[in-house]
């Protein structure tokens, strides 16, 4: 037995021992923080050319030494911890036998982007994370938190590429769902519950590590594009609200976050270089290692070197600013920078060749390695956390009490932004547009028109702009109003039947003729019918109040400032508006 392999030995001892052993090609293995997908029995892929994983597993793992992956899709909670369990015995087959570090964006609420998020699935459905900050409750969060931790564990994941604590400063952002809203003190409070839930008091083998994202605060999108895009890169203050935004992310490094990820945007306009978040100095060496102290792994995130394939289109690499430099010199000056890792990447031969050209010292990828190790040993994967067990998986997901838990959180949720006749009571007749009806059966006699209705029940969602690219159609952006002839269909019905409206803000929805005319209305951040229901009816209590502003007009929005909470004129209702019944 080799000193690293020793669980009775210090993990420092162990970093070091394993580090002395590894060549020049194991350690850039380990730069890499590359996307798996499983077949749906639970399988590596082993053929080549899937749709989202170009090169196999076995090529990835013991091909090129990668260690360090985040699993695309849903699948069911046992077939998720044989694939994980399979990942670990390829993994243990290699030469030093470095366990697989498994991570995972967001998976426990509504949103299903392949980018970002996906729908809860097996897992426990909670509302989004703005429907967390709409209760205020930092015990709520952490009891997500916790729970969130408790199914990652039992199917194998390891880091928690979340929680995402922009502040949501720009209306037409399409990533606000993920964030805690337009409040920089409630999203400080909110996170160091997050990160207590997630990792404990201290980071060990029952922690799920936390990935906080985007340093320094991804809100401030110029239009409101997403910098996944090239026509989203630029990142503005005209409001000079920079250090505003850097709030909580020193409250996730107080409360000891694992990790870091800085975002794609550019920095336009201010004393920083205008080079991408992940390549820049100023910014992850400067800022949050010297200046903020921050002592954690910091993984790029997801394409900044290559250029790359999704569906069917090629996207160039998130390059902002360094798009002139070739692959190598942007993942030096990324190292330059302060970076450990790059999110998205599989190219392992590009560090090897910096190294042996003299261009990076190896010192500097053995500074970043003994990092990546550290959290392996803390976590236990190279001792009992290795394996996980399929039945306790399936037991764990989604177990009822957890359920509980989310469906509670969804009722609690629920903004009441007017009221009307609510609550109801007695069994009227309804008629329901996106609603089920089967479950709206429960609470009323169904009527095929809204003629032949006491009251309507009205699912609506933010509106967004199409784009024709598919992979930016998950990213909803541009025009929040309500178009036409969408519009007038709409106030037809409520001008016709009593309406109760519900309108998913998954973006901060312009809708003051809705307002005006619907019956009442509520907004909900991932909430089933049967939790909408039971509020409309009285039989849970909402708690939400609004985590952002809503806007009046476009051109209200048009004219805010992007990196300001709460900036457009005369919203139709206010930051943290929301009435009890």
């Amino acid at each position: 037995m080799h000193p690293y392999q020793d669980p009775s030995r210090p993990v420092a001892e162990r970093v070091e021992d394993l580090l002395s052993r590894m060549t020049l090609a194991e350690k850039a293995g380990q730069l890499f923080h590359s996307m798996l997908v499983m077949n749906p029995d639970g399988t590596p892929v082993t053929d080549p050319g899937h749709e989202m994983q170009d090169l196999t597993t076995p090529e990835l793992v013991e091909g090129r030494g990668l260690t360090h992956f985040n699993l695309l899709g849903t699948y069911g909670a046992r077939e998720m911890a044989r694939w994980h369990n399979a990942l670990q015995e390829m993994a243990a087959a290699t030469r030093l036998g470095i366990p697989v570090s498994l991570s995972t964006d967001p998976r426990h609420a509504f949103t299903d982007n392949i980018g970002a998020s996906f729908n809860s699935g097996a897992f426990s459905a909670w509302p989004e994370a703005l429907g967390l900050a709409a209760v205020r409750d930092p015990e709520l969060v952490f009891r997500f938190a916790d729970t969130v931790r408790r199914e990652y564990l039992s199917v194998g994941f390891r880091t928690a590429l979340h929680p995402q604590i922009d502040l949501a400063t720009e209306p037409r952002w399409s990533r606000q769902s993920g964030t805690f809203g337009s409040d920089a003190k409630l999203t400080s409070e909110l996170v160091r519950a997050y990160v207590l839930g997630l990792q404990g008091e201290r980071l060990g083998p029952d922690s799920v590590a936390a990935m906080v994202k985007h340093f320094p605060g991804g809100g401030p999108q110029k239009d409101g594009e997403d910098p996944h895009f090239p026509h989203g890169k630029e990142q503005i203050y005209p409001g000079g609200m920079r250090e505003l935004h850097l709030e909580p992310f020193k409250a996730a490094i107080a409360a000891g976050c694992a990790q870091m990820m800085p975002y794609y945007g550019q920095p336009v306009g201010t004393d920083w270089e205008e080079v991408g978040f992940g390549f820049n100095r100023g910014v992850v060496h400067t800022l949050l290692r010297e200046e903020l102290g921050f002592t954690g792994i910091v993984c790029t995130d997801w394409g900044r070197l290559n250029d790359a394939e999704i569906f069917g289109e090629v996207h160039e690499a998130r390059a902002w600013g360094v798009e002139h430099l070739g692959v190598a010199e942007r993942a030096a000056k990324a190292l330059d920078a302060g970076a450990d890792q790059f999110g998205g990447e599989q190219c392992p031969e590009v560090i090897v060749a910096l190294v042996e050209s003299g261009r990076v010292p190896e010192a500097r990828i053995d500074a970043s390695v003994r990092r990546l190790l550290r959290e392996k040993f803390v976590l236990g994967l190279f001792d009992e956390r290795r394996y996980v067990d399929p039945d306790e998986a399936e037991a764990t997901v989604g177990r009822a009490d957890f359920t509980a838990l989310g469906a509670a959180a969804q009722r609690r949720s629920l903004t009441v932004l007017t009221d009307g006749p609510l609550p109801l009571d007695g069994k009227p007749r309804l008629y329901v547009e996106n609603v089920d009806p089967a479950v709206a059966a429960a609470y009323g006699e169904l009527a095929e028109t809204p003629d032949g209705a006491d009251l309507a029940v009205l699912r609506l969602r933010t509106p967004y702009e199409e784009r024709a690219n598919r992979f930016e159609s998950y990213f909803h952006s541009g025009s929040l109003a309500f178009p036409e002839p969408e519009l007038t269909r709409i106030l037809a019905l409520l001008k016709a039947t009593p309406t109760v409206v519900c309108v998913h803000l998954e973006r901060p929805a312009v809708l003051p003729e809705i307002a005006e005319h619907a019956a009442a209305l509520i907004a909900d951040y991932g909430a089933s019918d049967e939790a909408l229901l039971d509020v409309v009816f009285g039989r849970a209590k909402p708690e939400g109040r609004l985590p952002f502003e809503l806007p009046r007009s476009m051109a209200a929005v048009a004219a805010s400032r992007p990196d300001v909470p709460n900036d457009t004129v005369d919203p139709v209702f206010p930051y943290g508006h929301g009435l009890t019944l």
